[in-house]
């Protein structure tokens, strides 16, 4: 614990120490964190990583840890924790989520809410939203990844659609990124930063140890500390201010505009011939649903679209999209979607 603190207390990017004080298992006998005994390192330890930071000439660091009950914020509060981030498993409980957001009324702390594992907006904007009704000013989301059943080769899978969601449903809410949990491994997670970054996100929570193989629990996906200086080092943050774009810039953006305005009308225009492609499908009584007809059709754009430079999978989600949407139009057409969902 001293090594890492003092370790990032010479860092000027480092504004906040991530303590695993308690850590929630997916199963009973793991390591589960030091609880209150972690707490009083970290007290024992304010005052040296405060010195160090002096000498540095950097401002001072914070202390935050995982809360998952009301006793945890309590003890949080008691040692002076700056900050306290909900969990993935907490955030998908709305009950638990409620609890400690009660307990965090009053408290002036700066409180993270991570995502749920699902990939469900809702779920993490209700948590976020709870801990606004109960008070808390200082707010941010972090984004963990996602448990799904293709995880592109990480622990979880990005997902990024789904935090640019969240930052657009609520713009107000400072994003952070927890590249660590999304690779599973510390190979990626210098260019999962960036892309962080990229996106916009204010900042990243990431897990460092003197020697992660040591470690009691995640040290696959933990950096040293010279490691994480070296992807600090290493990383571009680009300005999100829309002020600063040129002119080539707006008249890109306008094309941009101007093609998506082109693919709805095109949208438009097929779902019409889907609809009269249904009466024709009435008359004759034949069923909606044409697997050959569909496995030609999905086969033949993922191959065009290749050609084009287009990703495979994307291509497939497309069209596996517009397919249903046509579908849900022609079994309306024949009154078939009576009770659908």
């Amino acid at each position: 614990m001293r090594a890492v603190c003092m370790a990032l207390a010479r860092m000027p990017e480092v504004s906040m120490v991530r303590c695993g004080v308690w850590k929630p298992r997916t199963r009973p006998g793991g390591f589960e964190g030091h609880g209150e005994l972690a707490l009083q390192w970290i007290a024992a330890l304010r005052a040296e990583v405060e010195a160090e930071r002096h000498a540095q000439g950097l401002q001072s660091v914070g202390f935050c840890c995982e809360v998952a009950r009301p006793e945890h914020v309590e003890l949080a509060v008691r040692y002076g924790m700056e900050a306290v981030w909900l969990g993935a498993r907490t955030t998908a409980n709305p009950f638990m989520v409620q609890e400690v957001a009660e307990a965090l009324r009053g408290t002036d702390m700066t409180v993270m809410v991570k995502n749920a594992p699902n990939p469900d907006v809702r779920l993490w904007m209700g948590a976020l939203e709870r801990c606004r009704q109960a008070g808390v000013k200082c707010l941010m989301a972090v984004h963990r990844g996602f448990d799904v059943f293709r995880n592109e080769g990480y622990r979880n899978s990005p997902l990024w659609e789904v935090p640019i969601e969240l930052r657009r449903l609520m713009p107000d809410v400072p994003l952070l990124c927890d590249p660590s949990h999304i690779a599973g491994r510390p190979e990626p997670i210098g260019a999962l930063s960036q892309t962080a970054l990229d996106l916009g996100f204010e900042g990243l929570m990431i897990e460092v140890h003197p020697c992660p193989r040591e470690a009691l629990t995640d040290g696959g996906q933990q950096l040293t500390p010279d490691e994480l200086v070296g992807l600090l080092a290493g990383l571009v943050v680009r300005s999100t201010d829309s002020v600063v774009a040129d002119e080539e810039l707006r008249l890109l953006r306008e094309q941009i505009d101007q093609i998506d305005m082109e693919v709805l009308q095109m949208l438009a225009e097929r779902f019409k011939v889907s609809e009269r492609i249904a009466q024709v499908k009435r008359e004759a009584n034949l069923a909606v649903f044409q697997p050959k007809r569909w496995d030609a059709v999905l086969n033949g754009c993922i191959e065009k679209g290749m050609e084009l430079g287009l990703g495979a999978d994307f291509v497939k989600g497309v069209f596996e999209r517009i397919h249903a949407e046509s579908v849900r139009l022609q079994e309306r057409t024949l009154g078939t979607d009576k009770g659908l969902n």
